[in-house]
């Protein structure tokens, strides 16, 4: 298929509504050129093993790849990230916790999310497992405000894995920016989870240990700002007037 030249600077989310996930494999594809042959290989391997471990996922309207796509190729692109251990973490970010069984298929044992940690640290280095293990959301207390534990769980993994930061802010990105990309119900709830999370990120951000130069910290903060603008469209409108 033919893609545009504009590709490669359009943004991510009109890729995915005008060419949807070819369009942003073929960009990913373009923004891992500059890597050397063992880098774009290693980086092909995660992309195999992303698009087969999600391969019946979806996100709302489209396929769950595409936002696997997105965290990475925003990673390489705005955030200027070279180092090949994050990106492939990027893409694998949610294989632990959406597919622990199909990642450790051959490892018994009743602690699966352990297990699939040690498939990825296998195949890809113990790096590419922790960075991956700081973004995997743990088991809940059910008697206690899920959205609650999820702020607290993110705050105290990425207070002492810099780089995961980095992870989980493109992460965030896609889905806090992208809100306004989804549909329903949806719409309301994830505005709900993700709001309390942006000062979070603002100190994580900010911080001198957090691997990014200060222009692509300024780009993370307007960005953030702009999520924090859309949550406030959505959750704040003014009731209806009665009889209305």
């Amino acid at each position: 298929m033919e893609f545009p030249a504009h590709l490669a600077t359009m943004p991510m989310h009109a890729i995915t509504e005008i060419h949807g996930e070819p369009g942003l494999l073929a960009r990913f594809r373009m923004e891992i050129r500059a890597f050397d042959e063992p880098a774009r290989a290693r980086l092909t391997e995660a992309l195999d093993l992303a698009a087969d471990l999600h391969r019946d996922d979806r996100r709302v309207r489209e396929p769950y790849l595409n936002h696997l796509l997105r965290v990475s190729i925003r990673m390489t692109h705005h955030y200027q990230v070279r180092d090949v251990d994050v990106i492939v973490a990027g893409l694998l970010h949610d294989a632990v916790e959406d597919h622990p069984d199909e990642l450790a298929a051959d490892r018994p044992g009743p602690d699966r999310t352990a297990a699939a940690l040690a498939a990825l640290a296998d195949r890809f280095g113990p790096r590419v497992a922790r960075l991956v293990g700081a973004v995997t959301n743990p088991a809940y207390d059910p008697d206690r405000d899920r959205h609650v534990q999820y702020r607290e769980h993110v705050a105290a993994s990425l207070d002492r894995e810099p780089w995961a930061r980095v992870i989980k802010v493109s992460d965030f990105t896609d889905n806090g920016v992208g809100v306004i990309h989804t549909v329903g119900p949806k719409v309301e709830s994830s505005a709900r989870k993700y709001r309390p999370l942006v000062p979070v990120f603002r100190d994580l951000v900010t911080r001198a240990d957090t691997p990014l130069s200060e222009p692509v910290k300024r780009h993370i903060l307007s960005q953030l700002d702009l999520a924090e603008e859309r949550f406030g469209a959505i959750l704040d409108q003014p009731s209806a007037a009665p009889g209305r």
